[in-house]
């Protein structure tokens, strides 16, 4: 059977075009829903693709081999990462490099395998959603399971839509359907195959913000039932956080840093990630002192204390750059009660501005060093910010995160 993804409509209703579609996905008879788990495949890819004009994307990428993982895909536009998902599809073929999954070679330049996408049994989903204009809910649904008999092809599509909250939009065309909900239709056609690895390209950037933030709660939700291994790509760093298990940071075609969600995001390994996944507050300092597990930083008039880099001990005449994410920094009001706490940094300063953010606050500040933090717009309320008030911000040492050297790798 396969599912299939293109902009190309078909010449009538029910009729194919003579230009046939891509084929994303080739399987043979698969388990219903949720009879079994899947096993663990991992996914590793190394390779170069070269585009006129000399740009060049290289990637290193494992996949974590876990029954259900999400990977994201995190970088500015234009950094490489729809490039690496389509060679992953098999609809880019790199210059150099192989790409595997599991025992199975998907692609190597060396030895001139190219796996076509039909072969590589994955669902991708496109950003602008690629549904047939003049097919219904369920044939758009159901295009791919041409060669499924008719009661297991209704019996997927009933499960799918009822699973995806499609139910009663069986019979209305692409058109009559909102944003979220074509989304949903187009998710459903990927899924409805039962792929080994799903690829999402951006996957809510065409809905509205409300739309947006209540698909992206309900889609790690639909993945984890399913099951279902997934690479998404995303500029969004709440995206990121909200959906991805493991993070891979692209810049410029070539990848950064990747770990852990939490691990990339509260520890960039240099400027560049730094910069990438938002680190609000990169000032520059020096290492005075490490004991104890913690290190001293000049920075500025100001001296904070903060988790020490790895295999250091002892005094330090070395650079850093000390990162700060706004969300770590607490505000409290000069000459409040401040309760007994383990915080370490107590920072004197002055309100330079006050940003709404939709509910947040970002609020600029003057600290001997500029320093950046945000809170609900009740909590700015409640203690009556005003710019150039005196404000007492507290920093843990743990939220304060040290890229030794010059920034770079």
């Amino acid at each position: 059977m396969a599912v299939s993804f293109s902009n190309e409509a078909l010449a009538s209703d029910g009729a194919a075009d003579s230009s046939e579609p891509v084929q994303l996905y080739t399987a043979g008879t698969e388990a219903p829903w949720g009879s079994e788990a899947p096993a663990a495949t991992e996914l590793t890819a190394g390779f170069e693709k070269r585009f006129p004009g000399g740009t060049m994307i290289q990637v290193e990428l494992r996949r974590p081999a876990d029954p259900f993982s999400l990977t994201v895909l995190f970088g500015p536009s234009g950094s490489g990462k729809s490039t690496t998902l389509r060679c992953l599809a098999g609809l880019e073929k790199p210059e150099r490099g192989i790409i595997r999954f599991g025992d199975e070679i998907w692609s190597d330049a060396a030895r001139g395998i190219f796996l076509p996408p039909q072969r590589r049994r994955i669902g991708y989903l496109f950003q602008d959603y690629a549904l047939f204009p003049h097919l219904r809910v369920a044939q758009n649904i159901g295009y791919g399971l041409g060669q499924v008999a008719p009661p297991e092809r209704r019996q997927r599509i009933e499960e799918i839509v009822a699973l995806l909250g499609l139910t009663g939009l069986d019979d209305r065309y692409p058109r009559q359907l909102s944003g979220g909900q074509q989304q949903r239709v187009a998710l459903a056609r990927a899924l409805v195959c039962q792929p080994r690895l799903l690829l999402l390209d951006e996957p809510l950037s065409a809905l509205d913000a409300p739309t947006r933030e209540h698909l992206r709660r309900q889609l790690r939700r639909w993945l984890v039932e399913l099951r279902m291994s997934t690479i998404l790509v995303t500029h969004d760093p709440i995206e990121a956080l909200a959906l991805g298990d493991h993070v891979v940071v692209f810049e410029a075609g070539r990848v950064r840093q990747s770990g852990s969600v939490q691990q990339v995001f509260s520890a960039p390994v240099d400027l560049a990630a730094a910069r990438i996944v938002g680190v609000d507050t990169i000032e520059r300092g020096s290492i005075v002192q490490v004991a104890g597990g913690l290190a001293t930083v000049q920075v500025g008039p100001q001296q904070l204390v903060a988790l020490a880099p790895p295999r250091c001990s002892g005094r330090l005449d070395g650079d850093v750059y000390v990162c700060i994410r706004a969300e770590d920094v607490v505000l409290e009001k000069k000459g409040a009660n401040l309760p007994q706490s383990s915080v370490r940094n107590h920072l004197l300063g002055h309100i330079q501005s006050l940003d709404r953010e939709g509910p947040m606050v970002r609020v600029d500040l003057d600290c001997g060093f500029p320093l950046k933090a945000l809170l609900t717009n009740q909590a700015q309320q409640n203690m009556e910010l005003r710019e150039r008030d005196e404000i007492v911000a507290l920093v843990n040492a743990s939220a304060i995160h040290l890229i030794t050297g010059d920034g770079s790798r």
